[in-house]
């Protein structure tokens, strides 16, 4: 604080001394001004001035006034004019720096006056001085107060506009300096000129952190220009590249299949790694990491890890390289036990399941497949999903073994006895046994009498009386049913069974009830295109086509409509019972006719009978008995024909 005060008390005294002596020089120019304005009144009134005789010669200029020779006057002419330079607005020009105040600078740009600028546009020139050459921008060249009017700030930025833009046309390297972050980049100074660094644009490995950046000075290639709305678009990556373009060819061109080399790991994706080999990448695929089976590589590797890989391939064109991880170290079927053989048991964990089967693995890098077919002596197994998971320990059996094409098959099943040895004994044909329903076809219904003992029970075998379109409409899945065996082939392992025959056939008894031409009650229970399913006693149903389906006013019967029906189809072998409704009424209009056809033909006979005893009786008639008779015989013999 108190060097404050002495700077300011100072600065204060300075400014009174400039003061003073601006008074000073105030007065004597003024003593000096009047000096000389009382000698010229005194020369000119001393003078005998007298006006020109005669007209203005206006050549007279022309006339060497001053007596001076032609060539002294163009020599003196071309001095004058090389003391001034012709100045444009607009236009960049250099000036020399003649004084500095605390305010402006002055520049002398070879004009009829000098130029001030701002000296806070001198901020970057800490050490300017007088005599110092700087450029300046045109602004006018004569303000209000009859001034030259200069910026070197815009004078920087068009200089700057200008290099941007040569550096864009001939792919110029330009430097640049960091400022600050902004979002999705950074913001770089180029000589005045605010330029945008994309976040991508940095380095070619991903940046995690833009700050260590800023207040950096870094080399930049222009990208892109937007002229409109003056935006520039650098980037520091496509020098990276253009050196790593130049790397690779150079390592590409040394690289061997077989080779080791060290890398870093710069990126993990789900499929591979890509190992940084110092200028070119290399894809480590996951399936080349290790020998065992892993679902990710970042369970072995880790992002900027240092590795020893071995190149497998490449492509000098496309400079792709294939690298490995496993091949540096030995084949695990190599260390594979030889004791090991058909028929051993191993023990590992399950890696993979898959719909056709799993996978175990006795020792990382050797697995064999244990097949669906394999994990369960039961047929019903149709998904490995169902009997192993991933991370399962369990013990198998080897079933093949391949060690040139390493290659191995394994079963489960194979540890527990085979449940179909000696199934006939168990089960012989006619036994019943109780079994559960584990699945279901359109053509019948899968159940299982114990682990690994799986039989069919056929959609014709569920029952004798009902007709079953699905045999979800019978049973459903996880009941139990109680069958019995009726074909058995050991040798397929196949089990035929029945449901219907655990009781005798009802249509031996159905063929006595349900005769032809019998009728019975029945209940339209569906009714269908072709015809309708009429629920009839004793749980039997009976098929009644279309046309029989018709009653007496016309009207068609209808579901859950109770009515009698006649039997005109009982087939025994097909349990097939075709009935009839409309035979019914048909057959009583019938019937009627026949009466009444009858009852008619018998008055004709009678009446025939009376007429013949009276022809034999009369042996003579007259004229008026004949006619009497002819009325008589007339009369009967349209009464007969009535009756036809």
């Amino acid at each position: 604080m108190a060097k404050k005060q002495e700077a300011e008390k100072e600065l204060a005294a300075k400014n009174a001394e400039l003061q003073g002596a601006d008074t000073k020089v105030v007065k004597d120019t003024e003593t000096i001004e009047s000096e000389a304005d009382s000698n010229l009144i005194n020369e000119i009134k001393s003078s005998s001035l007298s006006t020109p005789e005669g007209d203005f010669d206006w050549d007279f200029d022309e006339k060497a006034f001053g007596n001076y020779s032609e060539a002294e006057r163009t020599k003196l002419e071309e001095q004058y004019a090389g003391t001034f330079n012709q100045i444009n607005q607009g236009e960049i020009i250099e000036g020399t720096v003649v004084s500095i105040n605390n305010k402006d600078v002055v520049l002398n740009v070879g004009f009829k006056s000098d130029g001030l600028v701002a000296l806070s546009e001198f901020r970057d020139l800490p050490e300017l001085k007088v005599g110092d050459n700087v450029d300046v921008f045109v602004e006018s060249q004569e303000d209000a107060n009859g001034q030259l009017v200069l910026s070197r700030k815009r004078a920087k930025t068009q200089r700057s506009w200008e290099a941007i833009n040569e550096a864009l046309e001939n792919d110029a390297i330009i430097d640049g300096f960091v400022k600050s972050r902004t979002k999705g980049g950074l913001i770089v100074d180029i000589k005045g000129v605010e330029a945008f660094l994309p976040g991508s644009q940095i380095d070619i490995k991903p940046i995690r952190d833009y700050d260590i950046y800023v207040g950096k000075t870094m080399e930049f290639k222009v990208v892109k220009i937007n002229h409109e709305f003056k935006n520039v678009v650098v980037s520091h990556k496509v020098l990276i590249e253009d050196d790593l373009e130049n790397q690779k060819s150079e390592i590409v061109a040394k690289l061997e299949k077989g080779q080791v080399l060290e890398g870093t790991v710069k990126n993990i994706t789900d499929f591979g790694v890509f190992i940084d080999l110092g200028g070119v990448d290399g894809l480590l695929h996951i399936t080349d990491i290790s020998w065992g089976r892993i679902e990710h590589p970042r369970e072995v590797l880790a992002l900027d890890q240092t590795i020893n890989v071995v190149v497998l391939d490449f492509d000098d064109e496309k400079k792709r390289i294939a690298l490995g991880l496993k091949q540096l170290s030995e084949h695990p079927w190599e260390s594979l036990s030889t004791d090991l053989e058909i028929g051993s048991k191993v023990k590992g964990k399950i890696v993979t399941v898959a719909d056709y089967g799993a996978f175990l693995e006795i020792i990382p890098g050797v697995e064999g497949l244990i097949h669906v077919s394999e994990m369960s002596w039961s047929q019903n197994l149709r998904s490995p999903q169902e009997f192993l998971k991933v991370g399962d320990e369990i013990e198998a059996q080897i079933l093949t073994l391949d060690r040139e094409d390493r290659k191995m098959s394994l079963g489960i099943k194979q540890l527990t006895p085979d449940p179909w040895q000696n199934i006939a004994e168990r089960y012989p044909i006619g036994s019943k046994v109780k079994a559960a329903v584990k699945n279901m076809t359109n053509f019948g219904v899968f159940v299982e009498l114990e682990d690994g003992i799986d039989g069919l029970i056929h959609i014709s075998d569920l029952s004798w009386s009902k007709k079953i379109n699905h045999p979800n409409e019978f049973t459903k899945v996880g009941e139990e049913l109680e069958v019995v065996v009726l074909e058995l082939d050991e040798e397929n392992r196949k089990l035929s069974l029945g449901h219907k025959q655990l009781e005798e056939n009802p249509w031996d008894t159905f063929e006595t009830i349900f005769t032809e031409g019998s009728l019975h009650e029945g209940t339209v229970i569906k009714v269908g295109d072709k015809g309708d399913i009429v629920a009839l006693q004793y749980g039997v149903e009976g098929f009644c086509p279309s046309k029989h389906a018709v009653k007496e006013d016309g009207t068609v019967l209808k579901v859950d409509e109770t009515n009698e029906f006649k039997i005109i189809e009982f087939n025994k072998e097909n349990k097939r019972l075709v009935i009839s409704h409309s035979r019914i009424w048909e057959d009583k209009k019938s019937e009627a006719r026949v009466e009444e056809f009858n009852a008619r033909k018998k008055e004709a006979k009678a009446a025939n009978t009376a007429v013949k005893k009276v022809k034999d009786s009369v042996e003579k008639s007259t004229l008026g008995d004949l006619g009497v008779l002819a009325q008589l015989k007339q009369q009967m013999e349209g009464d007969e024909k009535n009756s036809k």
